[in-house]
């Protein structure tokens, strides 16, 4: 079924044919070990990096890729298909350097982005608090001023990369009595004393993607606010924009492996003389999925061309952004399952990919924002 990427150009055509190849051979062959030993995707991500996309998201002048949103959509749906571990890690990483970018000093850019495109530095978004997941307004993490800098001190859940990252951007309050407007961000180096991650979370899925609570009680200098004092709760929600479109492109990434199973299994299977496909049941769930993979597959393009016109227009695309989240990862999850039921008693097991692939996806309809969350920023939107 075609995939309509006709919009990229040559080259980024040329990218993502090779890093097809790169993950085929490198990183999907160990994804179901990953899986079974829990084991974080630290290699995974060097083949990543060396094929350029641990940069991918950020402009050529820091290092990056500088390939187009709709790229990048193609680009991070290909190593989830591989591997839903390598994709949540490698994502988590462009959260952080999201962060810098939109809304760090040119100093902080050009000390770190450089280093994370490389993948020298690994990064970690580090916003969502134990009574903060939904409402970052809720947040309960202290910044105050001190006489050599800030004082950070609170505490951190769910986040991606947190305990292996090289460097973390932390949200906290600077200013209690300004709702969003008194959230700020701080960069914060991994051996900064103060600073402690818990065990890695026992996760459903996403096994070698690790998640961590975090513990703060950190004295940072001056420097480490990125950017401007309050303007933390723009950046998180700018940032948000553009993460929930790779939380898009991974949902269609692992659906379309999925599909793809599902469909070879049909083709191959002959039960009574006659294969699964040949069955006009069987048939309609197919094109169910299809159909279902297609409308997601758009509706992100969609939003991937809107990120691209915001870097001249300055609009925001925060409706197309949660529209294109939403779709994909509930579609995702009904073609996964769809995929399981078709393979019978098979797909229960850890034999085949679409065992792996529904317990992975689960947690797409959660974080960076849930499924309810997404209704309400679409409806809000609407109604306006």
């Amino acid at each position: 079924m075609s995939d309509d990427w006709h919009m990229l150009a040559e080259e980024e055509r040329l990218f993502c044919d090779l890093l097809e190849r790169i993950c085929a051979e490198q990183i999907a062959t160990k994804a179901a070990q990953t899986d079974a030993t829990g084991a974080f995707v630290h290699d995974q991500l060097r083949v990543l990096a060396e094929a350029g996309m641990m940069g991918a998201n950020l402009p050529e002048e820091y290092g990056g890729s500088g390939v187009s949103a709709p790229a990048l959509l193609r680009a991070v749906s290909i190593v989830a298909g591989a591997c839903g571990s390598t994709a949540s890690a490698m994502t988590a990483h462009y959260l952080a350097t999201d962060s810098i970018l939109l809304g760090g000093t040119e100093a902080q850019k050009q000390h770190w982005l450089p280093k994370a495109a490389t993948g020298e530095a690994l990064g970690a978004f580090a916003l969502t608090e134990p009574t903060a997941g939904s409402d970052p307004a809720d947040m309960k993490t202290r910044a105050r001023r001190t006489d050599t800098g800030w004082h950070l001190a609170g505490s951190k859940c769910f986040i991606s990369n947190g305990g292996v990252a090289d460097f973390l951007v932390v949200y906290a309050v600077t200013d209690p009595n300004a709702g969003h407007r008194g959230i700020s961000a701080f960069i914060l180096p991994k051996d900064t004393p103060g600073f402690e991650a818990g065990p890695p979370e026992r996760t459903m899925g996403l096994k070698g993607g690790h998640v961590f609570t975090l513990s703060l009680d950190c004295h940072l200098p001056e420097d480490a606010l990125l950017g401007e004092e309050g303007r933390g709760f723009r950046t998180a929600m700018q940032v948000l924009d553009n993460g929930r479109i790779e939380v898009a492109a991974q949902c269609l990434g692992l659906a379309r492996t999925a599909m793809e199973s599902a469909i070879a299994y049909a083709k191959d299977r002959v039960i009574g003389g006659q294969a699964l496909a040949a069955r006009q049941g069987i048939a309609w769930m197919i094109a169910d999925m299809g159909v279902a993979f297609r409308s997601a597959l758009l509706l992100a393009q969609d939003a991937a061309r809107q990120r691209d016109a915001a870097h001249t227009t300055g609009a925001r695309f925060s409706l197309a952004s949660s529209m294109a989240k939403l779709a994909a990862s509930e579609s995702a999850g009904r073609i996964a399952d769809t995929a399981l039921q078709l393979h019978g008693g098979y797909g229960y097991t850890a034999d085949f990919p679409v065992e792996r692939i529904n317990r992975d996806l689960r947690i797409m309809r959660i974080y960076e924002g849930s499924s309810e969350i997404q209704r309400i920023i679409i409806s809000g939107n609407m109604l306006a």
